[in-house]
């Protein structure tokens, strides 16, 4: 059987570029930020590393935001290495997805908890990272945040996830 490739254009290269522009208008229009954050648990010590930002307060998971063409996994694995010199020695465990309407309407956060990972040398402080380190789950630092100390009781303390970050 033989195909008019102009006839088979006008039915799918259309129809193609039409999805390809709708998706650009959606982009433009309504566009999405997608991160990740990571709870980093040393098992041996039952600790977590937590980081402080140098422009906004309290302790926090370490994070931040996915680039084009990165998945969420090598996203984290990024900020991990970034932001605290750790690296993953295994896949992390998604455990769930976030709407964080404080940053803005359309940005969610995936989290994810990490167990094998190594850290040759600790984090030192920079023009991002004011202070790092891991932490004892019954002694975080003053100044943790409300998100991080959610998380946490959604992993350690059995509380169902929220919706929200």
């Amino acid at each position: 059987m033989e195909t008019d490739p102009e006839k088979t254009f006008r039915q799918t290269g259309w129809a193609g570029l039409r999805a390809r522009l709708f998706h650009l208008y959606f982009v433009l229009r309504r566009p999405m930020t997608l991160g990740v954050r990571g709870l980093v648990h040393d098992t041996a010590s039952n600790s977590i590393f937590l980081i402080r930002h140098t422009y906004v307060p309290g302790w926090q998971l370490p994070g931040g935001g996915v680039e084009a063409g990165e998945t969420l996994a090598e996203a984290l694995a990024r900020e991990l290495a970034e932001e605290g010199n750790i690296a993953l020695t295994s896949p992390p465990a998604l455990k769930s997805m976030h709407f964080n309407r404080r940053a803005s309407r359309r940005d969610h956060v995936g989290f994810y908890l990490i167990e094998h990972f190594s850290q040759t040398t600790p984090k030192l402080p920079d023009h991002e990272i004011a202070e790092s380190g891991f932490f004892p789950l019954d002694r975080l630092p003053e100044g943790t945040t409300p998100a991080t100390l959610r998380r946490i009781a959604e992993v350690f303390g059995c509380e169902q996830p929220s919706p929200y970050w």
